[in-house]
C-alpha cells in the first residue's frame, strides 16, 4: 500500500471524482475521503468536510451497499467544503479544516476529531455495531456507536424530555415522539462541539439495549414464588388477590389483562378498563414482591404510569406522582443495589382508567454509563455530522448553519399570550380580548384551541356557524383590540369531509388508523386519520385548504397539535407505526420522528408563497431536527398541574434550546389539572396551593421565550384566576407589565437567533462550560446572557438555594444585593417575585408599559447598567413583522459600558430605516446601585437624545 510509505498532503476545496490506486483503502471523494476498512462491519466510511467546521461521516454496512441512501431531512442542504488538506500517515488519513481535525484509522474505518491544537474532542470508542431489521418489508440494520467512553463533559440537547435531567451525561434518554416529549437527535458537549445523529427513527441515547419489564428480566418474587403479589381494590374492599409475573398495562391492548372483578363502575372510564354505570367506585392496585438483582450498582428504572401512584422501595418513598389519566409518561429513579440481595418493593395506584408498566435495566460500567452512545432501530448506514463549535453556542451555531437558520418571528409573539381550552363561541373570544384591554393588562395574542368546529366535521376547517356565525368578523374584532389571532390546526381529517377526500384522491393520507377502527374521544365516537407530509402534493393540498377556509379570514398565527403524529392516544409502538405510513418517501418506522418537520415544512412553504412579506409563524407541539428553518416554536404538550412538572419545565425548555430549536414556551399552570383543584368549589387549601402553583409558573413564563397561558378549567385569564386586589393579581400583572417593559432586550435575544444564530435561554454551561458545579443544576438558567433565573418548584417555599456561576458578581434584580460567582446563598423569593439575577457589565434596554408590543414605538428607552465589568450590548430593532430584516430593514446599536470611568458609549445606527422606524430616540441610563432594584420608567440617572450619530453619556 503505496500510501504507507510517504506523506501525501493535498490541499482542495472540491474533489468530484473518487482517486483512488487499485487495492488501496482509501481514496479521495467531493470534500473528503472514503475509506475502505479491512476489519469490522463497515464495507465503506466517508468522512467529507463542510465549511470550515463541520464534517459528516457516514459507515456503510455491507448489507447497504447497493441500496440508494435517503436524502437527510434534517440537513438537506448542507454547506459545501471551505479549504480542507487530506494527509495519509500511518495506518491513520488526516483530513484537515480551518476548525478541526478528522483523523480516521483506516484499518477500522473509526474515526476521532481533534481541535485546533491537535487534542481529541470527539473519538469514536468502539466499532460500529449493525445488525439486520426491517421496516415496510425493506431490507435496514440498526446502528449503535458508542464515543467518548468514560467522560466527564456536560452534555445536552436531544429535544425536550420530561424528567428534570439537565445534563444528559450518565443518563438514557429515548428519543421517540410523544405528546410530552420531543425527539432532536443533537447534542452540544462542555467540550466545544455539537454532534447531530442523522437518523429519522427511534433512537435511545445511553444504553443501548431497551429496558425491560420487571419480571422479564429482573426476577421477582413474592412469598417466595415468582411473580408479583397483585390485590385489588373496589371502594376500599379488596376484590382480587393474584399473582402476576409483570407489571403490564402500558397500552390499551393491554387493558385486556385487568380482572373482571375489579372493573370499576364510572362514567370515567376509557380503553375498554371499566364500564359506565351511575355509581362511581374508586379504585387501587397494590403490587408488592421482592426484585433480584444480579449486579451490583446503581440500577435505572422506569415506571410508566398516570393518575396517582406512588413506588416504595426498601420502605423509603422514592416516586409520588400525578398524570391526567390519558396521558401517561415515563418518571425515571435509579436505585443502588447489591447482587444476590433482593430489595422489597411496593407500588400503590390509583388507576381511574389510567397506564401503568414497571420497567428496569441493569448497571453499565461506569465508563459506558458515562459516554456518547446512539442506537437506531432504522438505518442504513451510520450517518452523523460533528461540528467543531469552539464552544457550545458556537456548536449551535453551526448546527444551524447546517440544519438551516432560525427563522426570526414576528415581534409581537414575544409579548403575553392568552389561551384556553377551549373558546366555545366567537363572543367568548373576542371579550377577553376586550376584557384584557378594558383593565390595561398587556396582551399580545389570542389563541383559538380545538373543536370550532362541529363535531362531526374535524377537518373541514369549517366554523360551527352557531357558535362562529361570522369568523372574519371576530379576527377583525380582535384585530381592532391590537391582538393577534393564533388558531389550532391539526393535521387530522375525517373520512366524511370534502379535505379527506382530496387528500384521499391525492394518494396522501394515511389508513393505518381507519383500518385499525380507532374511534376520537368526541361526541359518539368518529373515524379518523392524518394526512402524509412527507407527500410534496400532500402538503401543497393541506396548505390550500388552510389558505382558502383559514387564512383568508386574517388568521394571523396557526397552531398544529398532535403533530408527533398522535392520531390514537396509548396505542403500543407497533399500532402507531401502522397508522403513519408507508409514507411518501419510505416506511413509517425509518421516518418515525421526523413527521412534526415535514407537516413544519407545509405551513412555511404554504405562508411564504400566500404572503411573502410577513413572517410565518407556526406553534407546534413536537419537533426534530432543523425545525427552526420553518419559522415554528414548540411547546412542552399537556403537562400536568403538579410541582415536579413545573421544575422539570427547566430543564425541558432549556435542553429544547440547546438543542438548536430558540423558541420554546409552555402551558402555564400546566395543561391538566388534579380534581381538587378542578372541582366546581375545591377546598380552600388546595386552591390556595393551586393559585401558588399558577403564580409560580407564571413568574417562570415571563422568563420563557415565549409568554404564553394555557390550560383546562379554571379559566387562566389573569381576571378570572387571581382574585380581584391579591398579591397574585398584583404579582401577575408586575410580571407580564414587566414582559413589556423588558421587550427591547428580549426582541434583541430573538433577533440574534438569526442574526447571530443565539438561543433566548440556555444551560449556564453555555456561558460557563469549566464551572463544573453549575453543570447538574436542573432548577437554573440564563435568560439571555444578563440574567440567571432560579424559578420556585415548591409550594409554600419563601426562599429557595441558588447557585452562582463563573467568578462575575451577580445582582438581585429585585433588590440589587450582590453575590459573588462560583457561590452558593439561600435567597429570598417571598410569593410575589422570583429570583432573578443580573451579571455584572451587563447592559439591561428597557421600555415603557406598554399595552402590546408597538404601541409606543418612538417611547424613551432606559439602559439598567449593573457595575463590576465592561459591558456592551447590541440592541435591535425593525418594523416587527414582515421579512424585511432579511434585506438589511432593520437598525443596530452597539452600546459599550466602561466600568472604569463609568462611561455609556453608544455607536451609530447600522442597518437601513425600516417602515415607521423612529429617527430620534431618549435614551435614558440607570446606573444600578448595589442593594437597590430596578425602578420603574422615570428612574434614570441621565438622558439624551440619541438621532443616530455615535453619542457618550457620563456618569453623573
Amino acid at each position: 500500500m503505496k500510501f504507507l510509505f510517504m506523506l501525501a498532503s493535498v490541499s482542495t476545496t472540491a474533489l468530484s471524482m473518487p482517486v483512488q490506486a487499485q487495492g488501496d483503502p482509501y481514496a479521495r471523494i467531493d470534500g473528503g475521503v472514503a475509506i475502505t476498512p479491512a476489519k469490522g462491519d463497515a464495507a465503506r466510511v466517508e468522512v467529507t468536510v463542510h465549511g470550515d467546521r463541520i464534517f459528516h461521516v457516514v459507515a456503510i454496512p455491507r448489507a447497504m451497499v447497493k441500496k440508494p441512501r435517503a436524502p437527510s431531512l434534517m440537513a438537506p442542504d448542507p454547506p459545501a467544503a471551505g479549504p480542507y488538506s487530506v494527509t495519509a500517515k500511518g495506518h491513520h488519513v488526516l483530513v484537515k479544516a480551518a476548525q478541526a481535525t478528522a483523523d480516521i484509522d483506516i484499518d477500522t474505518g473509526s474515526v476521532r476529531f481533534l481541535d485546533p491544537a491537535g487534542a481529541p474532542i470527539l473519538s469514536e470508542a468502539r466499532a460500529v455495531a449493525f445488525a439486520p431489521a426491517t421496516a415496510g418489508g425493506e431490507t435496514f440494520v440498526t446502528v449503535s456507536q458508542q464515543f467518548n467512553r468514560g467522560t466527564d463533559e456536560g452534555l445536552y440537547g436531544l429535544g425536550q424530555h420530561q424528567n428534570a435531567q439537565m445534563n444528559h451525561n450518565g443518563a438514557d434518554v429515548e428519543l421517540a415522539q410523544h405528546n410530552m416529549d420531543i425527539a432532536v437527535p443533537f447534542l452540544v458537549s462542555t467540550r466545544g462541539y455539537g454532534l447531530l445523529w442523522d437518523n429519522n427513527s427511534i433512537t435511545r441515547f445511553g444504553n443501548p439495549k431497551p429496558y425491560t419489564l420487571v419480571g422479564e428480566g429482573m426476577t421477582v418474587t413474592s412469598g417466595g414464588q415468582p411473580g408479583w403479589q397483585a390485590d385489588y381494590y373496589l371502594d376500599g374492599k379488596r376484590v382480587v388477590s393474584r399473582r402476576e409475573g409483570s407489571i403490564n398495562y402500558q397500552y390499551i391492548r393491554d387493558l385486556k389483562r385487568w380482572p373482571e372483578a375489579a372493573t370499576a363502575k364510572t362514567v370515567a372510564a376509557t380503553g375498554g378498563q371499566n364500564t359506565a354505570g351511575n355509581a362511581a367506585q374508586k379504585q387501587k392496585v397494590v403490587w408488592s414482591g421482592d426484585i433480584h438483582p444480579t449486579a451490583s450498582g446503581v440500577h435505572k428504572f422506569q415506571l410508566y404510569g398516570s393518575s396517582y401512584f406512588k413506588v416504595f422501595v426498601d420502605g423509603k418513598l422514592v416516586l409520588d406522582r400525578w398524570r391526567q389519566n390519558w396521558n401517561p409518561w415515563y418518571a425515571n429513579f435509579d436505585v443502588p443495589l447489591t447482587a444476590g440481595k433482593p430489595a422489597q418493593v411496593r407500588i400503590e395506584w390509583e388507576p381511574n382508567a389510567g397506564y401503568m408498566a414497571f420497567f428496569h435495566s441493569d448497571p453499565l460500567p461506569q465508563p459506558d454509563r458515562h459516554s456518547i452512545w446512539f442506537t437506531s432501530e432504522v438505518g442504513q448506514a451510520k450517518n452523523y455530522w460533528f461540528i467543531a463549535g469552539g464552544g457550545i453556542e458556537g456548536s449551535i451555531a453551526g448546527y444551524r448553519q447546517l440544519t438551516g437558520k432560525a427563522q426570526m418571528l414576528p415581534k409581537w409573539a414575544y409579548g403575553f399570550w392568552q389561551s384556553r381550552q377551549r373558546y366555545d363561541t366567537a363572543k367568548e373570544l373576542t371579550d377577553v380580548v376586550a376584557e384584557y384591554r378594558k383593565r390595561h393588562i398587556p396582551l399580545d395574542n389570542i389563541v383559538l384551541d380545538w373543536r370550532y368546529w362541529r363535531d362531526a366535521e374535524w377537518g373541514s376547517h369549517v366554523f360551527d356557524p352557531a357558535r362562529f356565525p361570522d369568523p372574519k368578523a371576530m379576527v377583525d374584532a380582535a384585530h381592532a383590540d391590537h391582538a393577534n389571532v393564533m388558531i389550532s390546526v391539526w393535521p387530522k381529517f375525517y373520512p366524511t369531509t370534502q379535505n379527506y377526500k382530496e387528500l384521499a384522491q391525492a394518494g396522501a393520507i394515511y389508513q393505518g388508523n381507519l383500518r385499525q377502527g380507532n374511534k376520537d374521544w368526541v361526541g359518539p365516537g368518529y373515524a379518523s386519520t392524518f394526512y402524509d407530509p412527507y407527500s410534496a402534493k400532500g402538503r401543497q393540498i393541506f396548505w390550500s385548504q388552510i389558505e382558502r377556509q383559514l387564512a383568508d379570514l386574517g388568521i394571523d398565527a396557526w397552531w398544529a397539535d398532535a403533530s408527533e403524529p398522535d392520531m390514537h392516544s396509548n396505542l403500543s409502538i407497533e399500532e402507531r407505526i401502522d397508522t403513519m405510513g408507508p409514507t411518501a418517501i419510505g416506511p413509517a418506522a425509518q421516518y418515525f420522528n421526523s413527521y412534526p418537520l415535514m407537516n413544519a415544512r407545509a405551513f412555511y412553504e404554504g405562508w411564504t408563497q400566500y404572503k411573502p412579506d410577513v413572517r410565518p409563524f407556526l406553534l407546534t407541539r413536537s419537533g426534530f431536527g432543523g425545525l427552526q428553518r420553518y419559522g415554528a416554536a414548540i411547546w412542552s404538550g399537556d403537562v400536568a398541574s403538579r410541582w415536579f412538572d413545573l421544575r422539570a419545565q427547566i430543564s425541558a425548555g432549556v435542553n429544547a434550546s440547546m438543542s438548536g430549536l430558540p423558541n420554546w414556551t409552555h402551558d402555564i399552570g400546566g395543561f391538566a389539572l388534579e380534581d381538587r383543584y378542578s372541582a366546581e368549589k375545591p377546598a380552600a387549601a388546595d386552591l390556595d396551593e393551586w393559585r401558588e402553583l399558577n403564580l409560580r409558573w407564571f413568574q417562570f413564563g415571563a422568563f420563557s421565550p415565549l409568554f404564553r397561558s394555557h390550560g383546562e378549567f379554571p379559566y387562566r385569564e389573569i381576571y378570572e384566576i387571581s382574585p380581584e386586589g391579591s398579591p397574585m393579581r398584583s404579582s401577575m400583572v408586575w410580571y407580564d407589565e414587566l414582559r413589556y417593559r423588558l421587550m427591547p432586550y428580549i426582541y434583541t435575544l430573538a433577533a440574534d437567533t438569526y442574526m447571530r444564530d443565539g438561543s433566548i435561554i440556555k444551560a449556564m454551561a453555555a456561558l460557563y462550560p469549566q464551572d463544573v458545579a453549575a453543570r447538574d443544576i436542573n432548577d437554573e438558567y440564563m435568560f439571555g446572557d444578563a440574567f440567571l433565573v432560579a424559578p420556585v418548584t415548591q409550594y409554600r417555599a419563601r426562599s429557595r438555594h441558588v447557585y452562582f456561576p463563573g467568578q462575575a458578581i451577580w445582582y438581585d434584580f429585585t433588590t440589587g444585593q450582590s453575590y459573588r460567582g462560583g457561590t452558593n446563598a439561600q435567597v429570598s423569593a417571598p410569593f410575589e417575585r422570583m429570583p432573578v439575577f443580573v451579571r455584572a457589565g451587563a447592559i439591561i434596554p428597557m421600555g415603557p408599559v406598554t399595552q402590546y408590543v408597538n404601541e409606543k414605538r418612538d417611547a424613551p428607552l432606559t439602559l439598567a447598567i449593573y457595575p463590576g465589568a465592561d459591558g456592551e450590548f447590541s440592541l435591535y430593532e425593525d418594523d416587527g413583522r414582515s421579512e424585511q430584516y432579511k434585506n438589511g430593514y432593520f437598525s443596530r446599536i452597539a452600546i459599550r459600558y466602561d466600568d472604569k470611568n463609568g462611561r455609556v458609549s453608544l455607536g451609530q445606527r447600522e442597518g437601513k430605516a425600516w417602515q415607521d422606524m423612529p429617527e430620534s430616540r431618549t435614551i435614558r441610563v440607570k446606573w444600578v446601585k448595589p442593594g437597590t432594584g430596578i425602578g420603574d420608567e422615570q428612574d434614570f440617572d441621565a438622558q439624551v437624545r440619541y438621532t443616530g450619530a455615535a453619542i457618550t453619556v457620563e456618569r453623573p
